[in-house]
């Protein structure tokens, strides 16, 4: 039996419309945004969502109230009780019989059933359910209703739609910890399909922050949570229908440094890393000119070249037939031609400077960038010798199978460095799913590759320049990606600093806590105000999710990670 709450108001200033309704309740009652109601319509009933609560009394203005106490006495109690209400504004979202002509005045309002709202949101029936959360309906009162939330896994991966973004401020919106929950929900989604081509699913996922994302094989041991924690987050993932442990089949890879360098190019302590190694569950990626020459562009990702004088200069580096470059086998040898490149001027046989060669104020540009990346790095040395534990990184993903979990580590990488490990890996990743590398040997990817990556902003903002070779693979894999099986989650703090068309191409958005100077962007347009001001004070472990499936925007909660969390 369903609660009666209140009844429609549709006067001559504010009528109610196919969109919109509003309803008058008790002032005491208990209702949130997001809460869903139903309304009785003249066919099938009609179902809403709150958008916004006021609350007003039969005082025609603020004066009155002043005058009723006295004239400002504030011991005083009011000689006349005040009539009041709440008045409640709801967005249609669903009609039973598809009638969405406006619900007409005094109509009885109600509470909703579990069945009615997932009917309502549109999470009913819902076809390859992959469960994204959990929303909470009525909080606070005896009608309190806790819901698994599952969208549609096509509408995420591919086909109907694809790629994430998620946004929201540091720490508190736990953007990390949220799209490792989805991975985790996908991997155990699709764990069956191992062995099938057509529905299989790996992860390359970009640590970026200390080792946050390097202990991901391990379970949570939730030291320093309170008491009974870690029972109350298993309880949060069974009935979400997920199995409470960490993720399976995780490699993990970290650049490469010899072992006379005393520092690390990891946060992993060196125990955890000799750990990884025995366990074969670790390698040190490096880059070699000879096979990693055509990466270079990724280290002017953020340099300006609007005569697009850099990029003949790589061209010239990886042509072939080049007579500067042809013959060089090593960094070292590929930095002395280009320091000598950069002190010479190429003249014809009269002394003048030829019109077709590059500039050498050009070359010493490029020889800055170039040292201060290359120098002194053991990331960018010879060969990698994978018996002792070393691999050509871009050789490691071509090798990538189903249900597989790559955790690239660039953390402790300066961000030109952190850029050229990105690129290099987006790139391999679209080449290997355009079938670049069919027929090698161990060459066989699976239906679909998750890439997700935090700080997106560093490689798509509005503010990359428009020749980033990162930023052209970046809106590749948005625009095409989806056919190729190709999926981007992002995550960045500011929305409104991404690329439109990077955001544009995402199919699901993922809204954390932020400020009321982001929400102001029009990158937040099209939320209702009060969903703005509900973004400046969510909860830590709370989302507003948005997706073609879902009726209505959703706001989610989802539980604490499962694998082992950094200490402090």
């Amino acid at each position: 039996m369903n609660k009666l709450i209140g009844r429609i108001i549709a006067t001559e200033k504010n009528p109610t419309t196919m969109d919109k309704f509003v309803f008058w309740t008790n002032a005491n009652l208990k209702l949130h945004a997001f809460d869903i109601v139903k309304v009785e319509h003249t066919e099938g009933f009609t179902f809403g969502v709150v958008e916004n609560i006021s609350h007003m009394t039969d005082a025609q203005s603020f004066l009155t109230n002043f005058i009723s106490n006295d004239f400002g006495d504030l011991d005083i109690e009011e000689p006349t009780l005040r009539i009041g209400m709440n008045c409640v504004e709801a967005t249609v979202s669903y009609n039973t019989k598809g009638n969405y002509t406006p619900v007409h005045n005094n109509m009885k309002v109600f509470l909703a059933t579990p069945d009615e709202i997932t009917s309502a949101l549109g999470l009913k029936d819902v076809e390859n359910p992959l469960v994204c959360g959990s929303l909470k309906m009525y909080e606070g009162t005896e009608e309190e209703i806790d819901l698994p939330v599952h969208l549609n896994s096509q509408f995420l991966l591919g086909k109907e739609g694809a790629h994430l973004n998620i946004s929201g401020i540091s720490g508190l919106a736990s953007k990390t910890s949220y799209a490792m929950f989805l991975l985790k929900a996908i991997q155990e989604c699709y764990a069956s399909n191992e062995d099938d081509d057509s529905g299989s699913v790996a992860f390359v996922i970009f640590n970026v922050k200390g080792h946050d994302l390097m202990s991901i094989h391990k379970p949570n041991d939730f030291v320093g949570q309170p008491k009974g924690e870690k029972e109350r987050v298993y309880e949060d993932y069974k009935r979400l229908g997920l199995d409470p442990s960490p993720f399976t089949n995780v490699s993990y890879f970290i650049p490469y440094t010899a072992e006379t360098t005393s520092k690390q190019s990891t946060y992993l302590s060196r125990s955890d890393v000799e750990d990884y190694l025995h366990q074969e569950r670790l390698k040190k990626f490096k880059y070699s000119y000879v096979d990693d020459k055509e990466s270079i562009e990724m280290l002017f990702a953020d340099i300006e070249d609007p005569q697009q004088t850099m990029e003949s200069i790589i061209s010239k580096v990886i042509d072939e037939s080049d007579p500067d470059f042809c013959k060089i086998t090593s960094w070292n040898g590929f930095l002395e031609k280009v320091d000598e490149l950069s002190q010479r001027t190429s003249t014809n046989n009269r002394g003048t400077t030829r019109s077709n060669e590059i500039n050498i104020l050009s070359w010493r540009k490029f020889k800055r960038i170039i040292n201060k990346a290359l120098k002194n790095d053991d990331m960018f040395a010879n060969r990698a010798d994978e018996t002792q534990g070393e691999c050509r990184l871009a050789d490691a993903i071509k090798r990538i199978r189903p249900n597989d979990v790559y955790v690239i580590d660039i953390a402790k990488l300066p961000e030109d460095k952190q850029a050229f490990v990105f690129g290099d890996t987006v790139r391999t990743i679209y080449n290997l799913k355009l079938g670049e590398y069919d027929g090698k040997p161990g060459v066989k990817p699976p239906s679909k590759i998750v890439i997700f990556v935090d700080e997106l902003n560093k490689y798509a903002s509005k503010d990359t320049p428009k020749s980033s070779p990162i930023l052209r693979e970046i809106l590749d894999v948005t625009e095409r990606g989806r056919s190729l099986g190709v999926i981007l989650f992002g995550a960045e703090q500011f929305r409104s600093n991404i690329h439109q068309r990077v955001t544009g191409n995402c199919a699901t958005h993922a809204y954390g806590r932020t400020n009321s100077i982001e929400t102001s962007t029009k990158d937040y347009g099209s939320l209702p105000s009060t969903y703005k001001n509900m973004l400046t004070r969510l909860e830590q472990g709370d989302y507003i999710i948005q997706n073609p499936v879902f009726r209505s925007l959703l706001k989610i909660h989802f539980p604490k990670p499962i694998y082992k969390q950094p200490s402090d």
